[in-house]
């Protein structure tokens, strides 16, 4: 569906009905009434039950058809066979939303009962949350329609979750961490709506200071992606995603009836979108907590200050593992730092103050940091020694805080030490001061929010709209697809990457050993000769391919052992011929591709090419449309990168050239809805100034036309 203008009434209904309530405490309608109650909803509050009268003093209407006032929001927590006709007489009342907590529908395999569901609510104009949630919290209006066992406490964190009881989980966590929550809903089998609708309603609430998702599995990529880039470029969204291991991919998709995708192209499309992804459930609290609570640096310096050696040097190492930029002007360094450094001191970065330091020795060095324009962001790292009390603690960390705060200046801290100091952490953190017990993790989260600043302030990449002849590729598609075939010959691919502007070297189709010479002359030694064949697709493996021929009597040889060779090892393989080809000269084997993901529609991909793609696997992706920026970035990303910048001697690879290869795959992979899959390797990338050709392109044609 297209985007929901309503999404609002879902997070701050003015009326709520509870299909199911119940006086019953062992029933989840039960439980979904009194938490309304409980939490102080000043809306109307409509109970539903077949049997009348009263549901916790309130008058209870046997069906909703009964209801005289309008109903924004349902929540449907009644057995799964009755759903159905729960939800028809939910769309007839012009209910705007269901909330479906029953399960038992596509997480166990009936999906046909769940799309049921969905078309019966779409036929009126209602909407659907779940099958299979825990209702849905919204601090805005004091609405707890959830069955959490716990008081929700209220906050600025938004969440959502797949999972429900990870959800209620998270309601714990939270609590038990003072993570005060704006809002926090479960999508379950996500039948109608998805993360991207609620997302809609987070953007723009102002409560809604930092975004948390859970994720088992992606649908509607595409519609994710869009709005997950407006989203970040207003506040920080971070994402743990399960499904990272083959077992686990088996899991989610057992669990909710969603697949979970290719991990790698998850992880770098969401990092393409600026979002977080945290490892786990107390990394993505941390990072949540920290981002909600503190403001974004101005500038890219941090300094370390510290009372020990050791622990600075950890320090150190902890910011360059996270990406955070150390401030190296020695002599300002030096001029801020020496009035509050002891002589045998220092005052690099990191600052050491020794272990002689008091509170009133941090709070000199944090001051001196706090007031200078050039520093942006403080690291202060204790080692506890005789001299530290936990009054001392207090005046150290907790008043300096407040200031850095106020003065819109992030700092964190890394306290090492005994029972005290783990008594200090534990009291500050229910204070939400970012103090840590290690120096890792305070810089962790410190590393967090400079990635989400950096893509914050990055410029809008402007897409580019490559044009070309989509009527001339799609002719070659639907001549393939006449002959039955799923893939394009060698010839064919060429052909395509002529029209789209890549080029390729010089080739012909010889179909006998006097057309092979022929041309061979005709396109000048050296040549390489490859099999064509619809049921060849690896052709090395089948012996179908010969290199650099540099004469008549080598060209014979290939052919007649090309044959040979793939009579032999695929005997039913139904042979059309052997491309000549020229010989392209040496330069750095690029793979350059481009398909249509599963969950996140065209994408393309980018990496070291050759025979060991699939060893190395050192590839990044993308999702479409792109600019130069992103295609720039995605190449800086895989590992072999430095090899394009020129090595012993060697000058830099043609980057422009590369940036507009990628693009324009990314456009055929987007525009051609036949194609399915793109992929040429080797993309054999030259000098800067001297291009590159497409010498091995394989296009796989999509069983259906998207």
């Amino acid at each position: 569906m297209t985007k929901d203008q309503n999404i609002k009434y879902l997070f701050e209904p003015r009326s709520i009905a509870i299909i199911g309530a119940s006086n019953d405490k062992g029933k989840i309608g039960n439980a979904v009434i009194n938490n309304i109650i409980r939490n102080g909803y000043k809306n109307k509050i409509v109970p539903i039950n077949p049997k009348g009268g009263e549901i916790e003093g309130i008058k209870t209407y046997k069906s909703i058809l009964d209801v005289p006032e309008e109903i924004d929001t349902a929540c449907i927590a009644i057995p799964a066979k009755f759903v159905l006709e729960s939800v028809k007489e939910c769309a007839n009342k012009g209910v705007k939303y269901a909330i479906i907590i029953t399960s038992g529908f596509s997480e166990i395999g009936k999906i046909e009962e769940e799309r049921k569901l969905v078309e019966a609510a779409h036929e009126k104009g209602m909407r659907i949350l779940g099958p299979n949630v825990f209702g849905i919290f919204t601090a805005e209006v004091s609405l707890n329609a959830t069955f959490a066992g716990s008081i929700i406490p209220s906050g600025n964190l938004g969440i959502i979750t797949q999972s429900g009881a990870l959800g209620l989980s998270m309601i714990g966590q939270a609590t038990v961490g003072n993570v005060g929550l704006s809002t926090i809903v479960s999508v379950g089998n996500k039948s109608d709506i998805d993360e991207g609708d609620l997302l809609e309603y987070m953007i723009t609430h102002e409560r809604t200071k930092v975004i948390l998702i859970y994720m088992e599995g992606v649908r509607e990529g595409e519609k994710l992606v869009e709005t997950l880039k407006r989203a970040t470029k207003i506040k920080p969204v971070v994402i743990i995603k399960s499904g990272r291991s083959t077992r686990g991919k088996m899991a989610a998709a057992s669990h909710t009836g969603s697949l979970a995708g290719s991990d790698t192209v998850f992880n770098d499309i969401i990092k393409q979108c600026g979002v977080l992804r945290a490892e786990n459930m107390t990394q993505a609290f941390e990072w949540s907590k920290f981002l909600a609570h503190n403001p974004l640096p101005l500038g890219e310096n941090t300094v370390i200050i510290t009372n020990g050696g050791g622990a600075g040097v950890m320090a150190t190492d902890a910011c360059e593992k996270y990406n955070v930029n150390l401030y190296d002007d020695l002599q300002h360094l030096k001029t801020i730092f020496s009035p509050s450094v002891p002589e045998f001191g220092s005052t690099k970065n990191p600052v050491d103050i020794t272990g002689q330091a008091k509170a009133e020795d941090y709070t000199k060095a944090f001051n001196a940091a706090l007031h200078d324009s050039e520093i942006h962001s403080v690291i202060g790292v204790f080692c506890e020694t005789s001299l530290f009390t936990n009054k001392d603690l207090d005046a150290a960390v907790e008043q300096n805080y407040n200031q850095f705060r106020s003065a819109g200046k992030p700092i964190v801290f890394g306290l090492l030490g005994g029972q005290t100091v783990a008594d200090y952490i534990r009291e500050s953190r229910r204070k939400n001061i970012p103090v840590y017990e290690d120096v890792y993790e305070g810089t962790e989260v410190l590393g967090a929010m400079y990635s989400y600043k950096r893509y914050f302030e990055e410029k809008e990449d402007e897409i580019v709209d490559f044009k070309f002849d989509t009527t001339a590729v799609n002719n070659i598609v639907e001549k393939v697809r006449k002959e039955d075939r799923s893939f394009l010959f060698s010839h064919e691919g060429q052909e395509v990457m002529k029209i789209i502007g890549i080029p390729v070297p010089k080739s012909l189709i010889a179909t006998n050993i006097e057309s092979a010479l022929q041309s061979a002359r005709t396109i000048g030694y050296p040549v390489v000769m490859k099999v064509v064949s619809r049921d060849i697709l690896h052709k090395s493996d089948a012996g179908g391919i010969a290199l650099d021929l540099d004469n008549d009597e080598e060209v014979i040889s290939a052919y007649e052992a090309i044959m040979r060779n793939c009579r032999a090892r695929m005997p039913r393989a139904v042979i059309e011929g052997v491309a000549v080809s020229e010989m392209v000269p040496n330069g750095t084997e690029m793979i350059v591709g481009g398909r249509i993901d599963s969950s996140f529609g065209p994408t393309v991909m980018v990496g070291l090419g050759g025979i060991y793609v699939e060893v190395m696997k050192d590839v990044s992706f993308r999702a479409t449309p792109l600019g130069k920026q992103e295609v720039m970035s995605m190449i800086k990303e895989i590992r072999s990168y430095p090899l394009l910048l020129g090595v012993r001697g060697e000058k830099t690879r043609d980057m422009n050239v590369l940036v507009d290869t990628i693009i324009k795959i990314g456009s055929l992979i987007s525009c051609c809805k036949g194609i399915s899959d793109i992929e040429i390797n080797p993309l054999i990338l030259y000098e800067q100034g001297m291009g590159a050709k497409a010498v091995d392109v394989r296009i796989i044609l999509s069983r259906n036309e998207r």
